[in-house]
């Protein structure tokens, strides 16, 4: 039973951790939705893998055009021709600039027209890569910037916030999400479903699982 009668958005792009959001948003939340955003991405898998999930799931899914984020962010993530890799010293590679505060924007904008107030997204500090719009500063800004533009009075949930890879799949497991995360989700850099191609950072990140979990 949900803890509240409320209505959330997830921004949900079919990853491991915006899944797992989306589980958690399901136990927490009496009605649920997902927004997932064409940004003409590296991996257009991407966007029927977040249409499989929500339907999979029974989660109302909605798809906006952000293709003039790809125009303006030449990044690994919206151009086949730029290495994937982590620059020591520098954001990494896959950093897309104003992509997070762009999703948030129109996320709480779709929000006010579906008169939901809660929005969650799969941010994290802990394991982000060195993402300046994945920091809690970042989201608690961009909470107070929202509220103002719309006046409204949304809340921008991070369920992952503070976690670790590894707690993330903690919780996933506690939400009875984990096989079904393992085996469903796109998290790989190069486009590769469930446990990717095992090299690039995202599957660094994501292969780190409690040895329990791991074997199941």
């Amino acid at each position: 039973m949900s803890n509240f009668q409320s209505k959330a958005i997830v921004v949900f792009s079919g990853g491991q951790d915006s899944t797992t959001c989306l589980f958690w948003a399901k136990k927490m939340f009496d009605e649920v939705e997902a927004v997932t955003f064409n940004y003409q991405q590296r991996h257009s898998l991407e966007i029927d893998v977040a249409k499989k999930i929500a339907k999979e799931l029974d989660i109302k899914h909605h798809l906006l055009d952000m293709s003039l984020l790809n125009q303006l962010a030449p990044t690994a993530l919206t151009r086949e021709n730029i290495d994937i890799e982590l620059k020591e010293g520098g954001l990494p590679s896959t950093f897309v600039p104003g992509r997070n505060l762009l999703f948030l924007t129109f996320a709480s904008v779709l929000a006010k027209q579906l008169n939901a107030k809660h929005i969650v997204t799969g941010v994290c500090e802990t394991d982000f890569s060195g993402y300046p719009d994945c920091r809690d500063v970042f989201i608690k800004s961009a909470n107070v910037t929202i509220n103002l533009a719309l006046d409204e009075e949304m809340v921008i949930h991070t369920p992952l916030m503070w976690l670790n890879k590894m707690e993330t799949w903690k919780l996933a497991d506690e939400l009875n999400g984990f096989d079904f995360i393992k085996n469903k989700t796109l998290t790989c850099y190069n486009g590769i479903l469930a446990e990717g191609c095992g090299v690039c950072p995202a599957c660094e990140l994501r292969k780190k699982r409690p040895r329990r979990l791991f074997e199941s």
